[in-house]
């Protein structure tokens, strides 16, 4: 034996290899090569060629390969071409074919010896079929039909003489007694995908498969068969090999993607015991030397290694045993390694916890703590009463107020009023003014283009007194020259203190924009000068502007200190003047100082448009994992949803998430009507998918392409009765997937309420939900 892993390239890859009986050569085939070479202590050493002679046809074109563990010079190899060739090494010509049969009418995967009968060769074919060849009369004596499309492996029992297993493509399990071949004594479906390769356990009744499904699984097959492990894979498997005198331990080649060949511990199924990582593309084969130390790899990257198991890695040691996890429920389940102190106990620990020797059979310990974090304020019921009690499609208004109603129904005030908010701004009349700017009439426009500015001064009547002040009126020119009374003049009338005058009227109409109020002057000493600023209230100026009634500001509210003798004095003895006014000036301004008020301009209300607040409403309810709000509102919104210039991707991820949510709390209805009222392409074709499964006859395995319960192939219509009942199904018809037995569903019910296995004693492990 060798003591370091050795490697030989060959020119072409390898199928599979086998070894001989005293495990000192190995045989590699495939569809380029064919050879034997022994195993030396530090090298591969070739001793035949077997792909020689003038006719090197497909019979050379090996899908898989054994070697007779009795009679060491007979080889088996099974052809492409449905061919099953015996090499004898023995003959003296260079050529060492024996005998070729041509039973097979399509590809051969695999053949086998049996374990103490050297004539006995069995092989297993894409065509269905299984075939057993006696080497002493050349012929095949039996014939096995699984009734599938094909048969991937064969594998003779080594614990009962006539006894073999074969795994076909449909995912089932068959066992034969040789001296019964019109019909299987044992049928039971494996896995959900296509099985690849079997292996029995060299002590005890144990069968395991791999498959497509990225399982190996290990079957007792004592009694009725029951899976005892499972291993998951990162990818199908494609062959598996138990390995000596562990009783655990197990091989097996991934069919694509991982390119180790990785041997498991099958009370651990997620991580490999041990791995080997010399392969550049994927294993196709894998042979033990007889002893657990040791054994051979071939692969499609043209090598033959020896590996030597001391050389593994072992990826439990590099396993993160820190690791986080979130339930529906928001609690935070967290693990990390162990801290302990420097104690005694600790050093012990430590110990435990310390990496393995790779040349011990145990494997690599490390202790973790978990802690769990429960999210107390979270109540995971308001998602599904407010998935089912929401209200989508219809008003808005209606909408709004349905909603609400469940969200304080809830305790979820803060949603509630969030709905009443959409109502008020969308539903509501207020909505529209709020949104619209008002109306100005044409001839109002023109008329405040002709006013430059209009100024009013009256003083402001005190309660029970009889005082009133004088003011003045004055209009000054307009922007274009054009005066209000005829020529630019301006009248000056002396009047008693007690004595009034008419207030001028203020035209019903927004006038310009307004740009800022000049401030008005009121004296109160001889000295003493206060500004007082006029302010604008929007609600205030609106009613003004409604009001039928002339618009007047009220009288000063202060006497007169002395009478007005010139109420228009040069600007220069005022200092607090403002500045002289142009002809092209937006206002003009009245000299009486002590009772100045200059309106420049009435500002006209601007709209006001909430759609920047329920943009940012929904992104904070998005940001919070209220993902349910943020769609549910833009589903309700409808076409006003347009307004709010989110960008599609966003909408999309919004709604993507509540859907996903939704599936997880297994509210499919909900769901449907979301996809429905969804108006993004790539949401709303989400219902139209196929949702078409046929169904198997029970007979032949076929899937049945018609509605009709005939089956084309077996013309029988098993599969349309109850397996409880044994009454034919009319109505509502529940069945399995993987075992395809089925029957009424109230019986299937009543049956799975208090067993595992299915009613018609096939083996099958079913679920119903």
């Amino acid at each position: 034996m060798t003591s370091k892993t050795v490697c030989i390239t060959q020119e072409g890859p390898a199928n599979a290899l086998a070894l001989n009986k005293d495990n000192s050569q190995v045989v590699i085939a495939g569809r380029n090569v064919f050879k034997i070479l022994t195993l030396l202590e530090d090298r591969f050493e070739e001793t035949c060629n077997l792909r020689v002679g003038k006719n090197l046809n497909l019979n050379f074109s090996c899908n898989d390969v054994a070697w007779n563990l009795i009679d060491d010079h007979i080889l088996a190899t099974a052809a492409t071409n449905g061919a099953v060739v015996v090499w004898n090494l023995n003959r003296p010509s260079r050529s060492k074919q024996e005998h070729v049969f041509m039973d097979h009418k399509r590809t051969v995967n695999k053949v086998s010896f049996h374990t103490t009968e050297p004539m006995w060769l069995i092989s297993g074919s894409q065509d269905g079929t299984m075939k057993c060849f006696d080497l002493r009369t050349k012929e095949a004596v039996k014939t096995f039909l699984s009734n599938t499309e094909s048969v991937r492996d064969v594998q003779f029992c080594p614990h009962q003489l006539h006894m073999f297993a074969a795994v076909s493509e449909n995912g089932h399990v068959q066992q034969w007694d040789m001296r019964r071949p019109d019909r299987y004594f044992q049928h039971f479906t494996a896995h959900s995908g296509p099985i690849f390769a079997c292996d029995w356990h060299p002590e005890s009744i144990w069968l395991a498969t791999a498959s497509r499904d990225k399982t190996i699984k290990v079957w007792d097959l004592s009694a009725k068969p029951s899976c005892d492990y499972t291993i998951h894979t990162i990818a199908s498997v494609g062959r598996i090999k138990w390995r000596p005198q562990k009783k655990y331990h197990i091989s097996s080649c991934a069919l694509v993607v991982d390119c180790s060949i990785n041997v498991w511990d099958i009370r651990r199924p997620y991580i490999p015991f041990a791995s080997f990582n010399e392969h550049k593309d994927i294993p196709t084969g894998v042979a033990w030397r007889g002893s657990p130390q040791s054994f051979l790899s071939t692969s499609r990257d043209c090598t033959l290694y020896h590996h030597i198991f001391e050389d593994a890695t072992r990826p439990a040691s590099k396993a993160n045993p820190q690791g986080i996890a979130l339930n529906p429920n928001d609690d935070i389940v967290y693990a990390c390694k162990m801290n302990v102190n420097v104690t005694t106990p600790a050093k012990q620990l430590s110990n435990i916890m310390r990496k393995t020797s790779t040349t011990n059979d145990t494997f690599c310990m490390a202790s973790s703590i978990m802690h769990r974090y429960v999210n107390s304020s979270h109540k995971p019921m308001w998602f599904k009463t407010f998935a089912e009690g929401y209200l989508l499609s219809g008003r808005l208004d209606e909408i709004c107020d349905h909603n609400a109603t469940v969200a304080s129904n809830n305790d979820r005030h803060d949603l509630s009023r969030v709905w009443n908010i959409i109502k008020t701004l969308y539903a509501n009349p207020l909505g529209s003014i709020l949104k619209t700017p008002p109306a100005v009439p044409k001839e109002d426009i023109a008329s405040a283009s002709n006013l430059a500015q209009i100024t009013k001064v009256s003083g402001m009547e005190q309660s029970n007194a009889g005082n009133e002040s004088d003011v003045k009126s004055l209009q000054g020119e307009n922007q274009t020259g054009a005066t209000s009374g005829g020529d630019d003049e301006t009248e000056t009338d002396e009047t008693p203190d007690n004595q009034n005058f008419a207030d001028p009227v203020l035209p019903k109409r927004p006038l310009a924009s307004h740009t800022g109020l000049s401030k008005g002057d009121f004296i109160f000493g001889e000295s003493e000068l206060e500004p007082i600023t006029l302010e604008y209230n929007g609600g205030f100026m609106r009613d003004m502007i409604d009001n039928d009634d002339d618009w007047a500001l009220s009288k000063e509210a202060f006497p007169l200190r002395h009478e007005i003798k010139d109420p228009s004095p040069p600007p220069e003895q005022f200092p607090n003047h403002p500045p002289d006014l142009n002809e092209d000036s937006a206002s003009v301004v009245v000299e009486d100082q002590p009772f100045q008020l200059v309106v420049s301009a009435i500002p006209k209300p601007l709209p006001w448009d909430p759609t920047r607040l329920i943009v940012e409403a929904l992104n904070h309810h998005a940001d919070i994992r209220d993902v349910q709000t943020s769609a549910s509102i833009l589903i309700a919104l409808g076409e006003k949803r347009k307004d709010l210039n989110i960008e599609i991707a966003t909408q999309e991820h919004w709604l993507m998430e509540y859907l996903d949510m939704l599936c997880k709390y297994k509210l499919w209805h909900v769901a449907t009507q979301i996809i429905q009222l969804a108006w993004i392409p790539s949401i709303s074709q989400l219902n139209q998918q196929s949702t078409l499964i046929h169904t198997c006859c029970l007979a032949c395995t076929k899937p049945l392409q018609r509605s009709a319960w005939l089956c084309d192939r077996c013309h029988t219509s098993e599969h349309a009765v109850c397996s409880v009942c044994h009454q034919v199904v009319r109505g509502i018809y529940a069945w399995c997937q993987g075992c395809t037995h089925g029957g009424h569903i109230n019986h299937m019910s009543e049956w799975f309420n208090s067993n595992r296995q299915c009613p018609t004693g096939c083996g099958h492990t079913c679920e119903y939900t």
